[in-house]
């Protein structure tokens, strides 16, 4: 008997095993693979939705516990993951910068936006109106994480890798029955596998197909984050990672040539030196109609619960929702209702209804 299985190891997976590692509990982990989103992210924490000037969900408390939170993992898997980088909004015009100082003025944000305009200084880039620098931002390698922890886990005999099968799971009273497995509580962190979850797909995941490309470019020697209609992301030697596109129809993980030439065509607008692709990526983005997470208990099932629906905000929100669940199930402290899974009841109840 463990304490928990968790099904799934992107980033909502390892953040709720580190909060399972950090308070004595035991776990197993059933994971395929088969989910994208985290591996081809950008891996950005950036608490401004920079389209709009506007902070995003919760961003402050989620500032709080990403620092230590990644930090912790670094020395656990003697790895580097947090790269502090500075994030530069490139302004299309005066209006653009009139709307920055306007946003920078209001409390929530005043920290977060510098009042002092970057003037640019690379012959690579097209940037005549300057830059507005975001505060306390960098890039967290996700690929790097998630391969990381995945030997961290098999070198502890904690990982199962195989497709979860609902058919060898047996949900009694006090415990879940997985295979020859027991535990008291079953967390599904599946991202967008979570529409073939029998006990949860009810929630409106839809899912949002995100593309990047990696370019190298010897001449851009750029250290900072750029975004303008896309980022620009320095990975270091000479490379750098381009997007990001969002498609709601298609559902596949393969890449697309609309994609690249979308991607391309946006980047040529300002960028002013030769590049090469090298790579070109894609994945699902568990993403929700709301923009909330999808975190809490099944309405009938009390040993499962899901934790989910963080979209491209996944750095930022692992950790802090995380946290919120393990409290749930172990404190019986409340959830925000915001990501709360009871704000879609009638939903389930309309489904049990047909």
């Amino acid at each position: 008997m463990v304490d928990y299985l968790v099904v799934g190891l992107g980033l909502a997976g390892i953040s709720f095993c580190e909060a399972l590692e950090q308070h004595g509990r035991t776990f197993r982990v059933v994971s395929d693979e088969s989910q994208q989103a985290s591996i081809v992210a950008g891996g950005l924490y950036n608490p401004v939705i920079l389209k709009r000037f506007t902070l995003a969900w919760k961003a402050h408390e989620q500032l709080e516990q990403l620092l230590p939170f990644y930090s912790n993992l670094e020395e656990k898997l003697g790895v580097t993951l947090d790269h502090r980088l500075r994030v530069l909004r490139r302004f299309a015009g005066i209006e653009e910068q009139n709307s920055w100082f306007e946003a920078s003025d209001k409390p929530a944000l005043s920290s977060l936006m510098s009042t002092s305009l970057v003037t640019n200084t690379n012959n690579s880039i097209h940037a005549p109106w300057r830059y507005g620098e975001v505060l306390g931002t960098g890039r967290i390698d996700t690929r790097l994480l998630l391969s990381s922890y995945t030997t961290y886990l098999v070198e502890k005999d904690l990982l199962f890798t195989e497709s979860f099968q609902f058919d060898r799971l047996e949900i009694k009273e006090n415990e879940i029955v997985y295979k020859d497995l027991r535990a008291r509580h079953l967390v599904f962190a599946t991202g967008f596998g979570l529409q073939q979850n029998p006990y949860f797909n009810y929630l409106p995941l839809n899912g949002t197909k995100g593309e990047l490309l990696t370019i190298k470019a010897p001449e851009l020697k750029e250290t900072s984050v750029i975004k303008s209609s896309v980022f620009i992301i320095p990975l270091g030697e000479d490379t750098y990672r381009i997007g990001a596109t969002y498609k709601w129809q298609d559902k596949t993980n393969e890449p697309t040539a609309e994609a690249r030439e979308e991607l391309e065509t946006k980047l040529k607008t300002f960028l002013k030196c030769e590049y090469e692709v090298i790579h070109h990526a894609a994945g699902i983005r568990p993403t929700v109609a709301d923009r909330r997470p999808l975190v809490g208990q099944h309405p009938i099932h009390k040993h499962l619960f899901v934790l989910n629906g963080f979209g491209s905000r996944g750095v930022m929100i692992a950790p802090y929702a995380s946290k919120a669940l393990f409290n749930f199930i172990e404190n019986d402290e409340e959830l925000n209702p915001e990501m709360d899974i009871s704000r879609f009841r009638k939903r389930y109840e309309k489904r049990l209804a047909l």
